[in-house]
């Protein structure tokens, strides 16, 4: 560029820096306008606009939004190590463990005396448990409670929970890879627990708990073991609503699961 046209571009660069739309400039072809604007715009852009920077230097990449976690991000290790209930609670919100944490509202982990004698496993939360964040609520937790109530235990001083912490898409029966991935938090609350006996409620929870495809019926009856601690296995509150017949087999092992507790001879 001449010396003239650079200095009639820094005079038309400084009239635009100063706020004016329009300069006019007597014996000026529109061509060299044109030029001396697209010298002042690019120029403009070269000190405005940073120079890429090579791959090699490039700052690395921030993480996209946090969606779901993969399952990696909680692995069994981390939850058989964990020293506490709070501790394991706290490491179970948020688990990605499975695909119920695309659907579920919250997990339930599990509720009570954490120096409960008596332990109460069910199979998943409903649609109010899923809701509330509490295990074995609506009209079967409701029965629950008096249910134990009549073998001397309130439910405060009693630990429930469940063999999933999620509820299952229209409560359909639980997956075995929903199980598997579950089955760790269960296996540690049972060992920070330290009950003197399990109360299995339902088929599902019996046979996932004992690894069996035993019908309820011919489980109940008996005392059976879960990881060292005695297991009594009976019909589920919401299974005795619909059979109200149930009422003497799950009172018969409820008297049981009293005698284990109490350290009485069953």
């Amino acid at each position: 560029m001449s010396e003239g046209r650079r200095l009639l571009a820094a005079h038309l660069r400084q009239r635009i820096e100063m706020g004016e739309d329009e300069a006019f400039l007597d014996a000026l072809d529109a061509g060299t306008a044109a030029e001396l604007v697209g010298e002042r715009e690019e120029s403009s852009s070269s000190r405005s606009s940073p120079k890429p920077v090579p791959d090699e230097r490039r700052a690395p990449a921030r993480p996209a939004a946090p969606g779901a976690p993969t399952k990696e991000e909680i692995p069994t290790a981390a939850i058989i190590e964990t020293s506490s209930l709070h501790q394991l609670g706290e490491l179970s919100q948020g688990c990605p463990r499975c695909s119920l944490c695309e659907s579920r509202t919250q997990v339930v982990f599990g509720e009570g005396n954490h120096r409960a004698e008596v332990v109460v496993v069910g199979e998943a939360p409903g649609a109010e448990e899923d809701r509330t964040g509490r295990p074995f609520v609506g009209r079967a937790g409701k029965l629950l409670d008096r249910l134990l109530l009549s073998v001397g235990f309130a439910r405060e001083e009693v630990y429930i929970c469940n063999v999933l912490k999620c509820r299952p898409p229209k409560n359909r029966n639980p997956r075995p890879d929903e199980i598997e991935a579950c089955n760790p938090y269960l296996v540690r609350q049972v060992e920070l627990l330290k009950p003197r006996v399990v109360l299995a409620c339902g088929t599902f929870a019996a046979q996932t708990l004992l690894d069996t495809a035993t019908s309820i019926g011919r489980l109940r009856g008996s005392v059976h073991e879960y990881h060292g601690v005695p297991l009594v296995p009976t019909y589920h509150p919401a299974a005795l609503l619909r059979n109200p017949a149930w009422g003497r087999p799950v009172w018969e092992d409820l008297q049981r699961l009293r005698r284990i507790a109490k350290g009485e001879s069953d």
